[in-house]
């Protein structure tokens, strides 16, 4: 079977110059803006990377090129990151969340996407279980020149 020729995707959601702090400082819950600096410090920390805002509401942090396996496509993205929303705290811990299943049945109350874990608060979940879920996606990455 012929091997499928990757192209690059160009998608809408990129790095940029907006200041981190200042976006987080514009979440109007209190308890989410909270955790969300604890989140920064956390993955700031975790990955030695400084933040980058990514779109108008994703904070990133690294950048790796990933590769569909259904479709060969690729995009540059994020290596770890998280966005305050509405709903919940969105993380963007790994492409494929399922891989963390030992730790998402210790960490606490949380949802689950393809590549998302969502937390309603941080008080919810075991934050060194989190860590760990963090350390572990970052051992697994291959970056990206910014």
């Amino acid at each position: 079977m012929a091997e499928k020729i990757s192209k690059l995707a160009v998608i809408k959601t990129k790095p940029n110059a907006a200041s981190v702090e200042d976006f987080i400082n514009t979440v109007s819950d209190e308890q989410k803006r909270k955790d969300s600096f604890v989140l920064l410090e956390m993955m700031k920390k975790a990955s030695g990377q400084e933040p980058k805002m990514w779109g108008s509401s994703i904070i990133g942090f690294g950048n790796k090129r990933y590769k569909s396996p259904a479709t060969g496509r690729e995009v540059d993205w994020l290596v770890i990151g998280f966005s305050p929303r509405k709903a919940n705290l969105s993380l963007y811990i790994s492409v494929g969340i399922k891989e963390h299943a030992d730790a998402l049945a210790k960490l606490g109350k949380h949802k689950t996407g393809v590549g998302c874990l969502y937390i309603n608060r941080l008080e919810d979940v075991d934050l060194n279980v989190l860590k760990g879920m963090i350390e572990e996606s970052l051992k697994k990455v291959t970056y990206v020149a910014s």
